[in-house]
């Protein structure tokens, strides 16, 4: 079964708020940095989450990550893109959908896609079987991905 989760988008404060959301419901913190995924640990951002969320056993799911430094603060109306292989936004969040398979996700994504703008194409990811982004037709971003267990 697909779950909808908030993702908040924050400018270096990602593991802070995480850590605080976790401190307020409990739960199991996961906090990955843009350095994990291979960037250079002397960039301004490699100490960034790339990935994180906050689950707990009451329901409760959080997800976050820090938009890349040199993306736009503010711009009407919202933009996302991908550059050099990372998302730049100026939106405050994401819709995340979550499934246990990639055919459940994928039959999501092909219909989400329709008249939507492509971010990343639905595929495997470097933390999943099956990622992608898409601002749909009335300008709302989502993230459809594949659970996946992380060993971290």
């Amino acid at each position: 079964m697909a779950i909808t989760t908030t993702h908040l988008n924050f400018r270096g404060t990602a593991r802070t708020a995480l850590e605080f959301y976790q401190s307020v419901f409990g739960g199991h913190l996961t906090a990955i940095a843009y350095r994990d995924f291979g960037m250079p640990t002397d960039l301004p951002d490699a100490d960034n989450i790339v990935f994180g969320q906050v689950t707990a056993d009451n329901g409760f799911r959080i997800m976050a990550y820090d938009v890349p430094s040199h993306a736009p603060a503010t711009a009407a109306p919202a933009t996302t893109s991908r550059e050099h292989g990372m998302t730049l936004t100026n939106q405050g969040f994401f819709v995340s959908v979550r499934g246990e398979t990639t055919e459940e996700i994928a039959a999501l994504w092909n219909k989400l896609a329709d008249g939507a703008d492509i971010i990343e194409q639905y595929g495997p990811s470097q933390w999943t079987p099956g990622f992608g982004m898409l601002t749909d037709r009335f300008g709302v971003t989502w993230i459809l991905d594949v659970a996946a267990p992380h060993a971290g």
